[in-house]
């Protein structure tokens, strides 16, 4: 179940029927939705509501019998939330004839905090992501993940069957895709880690300092430089720092326990076609472990110049919706 909780510059209200008109209510993230989009709260079974950015496509449909582009379903990484895909590849996407929902996962955005310390595991967060597709997407979609987020997709394709009208099929709903965009690897985090120590260990330390002691936040340029191309305007550096400090109430996974857990199991005979995108510039996911997902997936992975691990926020960030909107045109027809 899901409740309509704002829309933003819409010149009509139009309520789906999943969703019902809430309040309005003062949000924890200062992000002001885009024309066209509206912010909606799904209701889990647990109980508690996780936010969704949800843009519609904009293209009229010419012939009513042409095959329905499948939904994108976006999932953010560590320290973002929804609003990270609504300022750029929502419009861009739903502009191009996509349906678009970006989702906050618990403790992130305007999500909901489930109790204890730490908003989830792999097993949850995928459970979480699952939830929204099995009950309100009628297409089976394409799910796009970043960072933390593509591990979270991941576990999702590996707990998939592909016999039909198996036990795992209500719990992992088919997809149509997967795009991983700089990714954390199926491995985890432990071998960039390693090899920033051996190899970069100034840059290992700036990693560390950034992310684990949270000096992106009160940093300028740490945050530049961890998130985002050198050539990003300082207000832009701002308004996303500020933003990610909000973003997070609570750590996305205990990381102890989460490399504990790791790798990712391999699913045999996987169906679903799968893209995997890289960063030149990424100052987190290096090109080792964005060769290991190609691996992985048994893909050629696509690494684009010009672009820093914030793909979807950086100065060139039509770069990598270019490339994915190509591979989605090859999978609608």
């Amino acid at each position: 179940m899901a409740f309509l909780l704002s829309i933003q510059h819409t010149p009509k209200m139009t309520l789906q029927p999943f969703a019902v008109l809430n309040r309005p209510q003062k949000m924890r993230v200062p992000y002001e939705l885009k024309q066209g989009q509206s912010r909606i709260l799904h209701q889990l079974p647990s109980g508690l509501n996780m936010e969704v950015i949800v843009q519609k496509s904009s293209v009229k449909e010419k012939n009513p019998d042409e095959k329905k582009a499948p939904p994108l379903v976006f999932v953010h990484g560590s320290y973002h939330a929804a609003w990270c895909w609504a300022e750029h590849w929502l419009p861009f996407f739903s502009n191009s004839g996509f349906d678009c929902y970006a989702l906050s996962l618990l403790g992130q955005g305007e999500s909901d905090a489930p109790s204890g310390t730490v908003a989830g595991s792999l097993q949850t967060h995928a459970g979480d992501v699952a939830d929204f597709i099995q009950r309100n997407l009628d297409l089976a979609p394409v799910l796009l993940g970043h960072s933390f987020g593509g591990l979270i997709i991941q576990y999702y394709i590996a707990n998939m069957r592909n016999e039909p009208h198996s036990d795992m099929e209500t719990l992992y709903p088919k997809l149509r895709g997967a795009v991983l965009v700089c990714s954390v690897p199926p491995s985890g985090n432990r071998g960039l880690v390693w090899r920033y120590l051996i190899s970069k260990p100034v840059a290992a330390f700036k990693v560390t300092r950034s992310l684990a002691a949270k000096a992106f936040q009160t940093s300028l340029s740490l945050c530049r430089e961890t998130f985002f191309s050198a050539i990003m305007e300082d207000n832009l550096v701002l308004r996303y720092q500020e933003l990610m400090k909000e973003s997070s109430r609570m750590p996305l996974f205990d990381l102890r326990k989460l490399n504990a857990s790791l790798p990712v199991p391999k699913m045999t005979n996987c169906s679903t076609e799968i893209l995997v995108l890289g960063a030149k510039d990424d100052f987190i996911v290096d090109a080792k472990g964005l060769r290991e997902i190609g691996s992985f997936y048994d893909v050629s992975p696509i690494c684009i110049e010009g672009v820093a691990h914030d793909m979807m926020l950086d100065c060139s960030w039509d770069k990598g919706a270019n490339v994915i909107q190509s591979w989605l045109n090859g999978l609608s027809r």
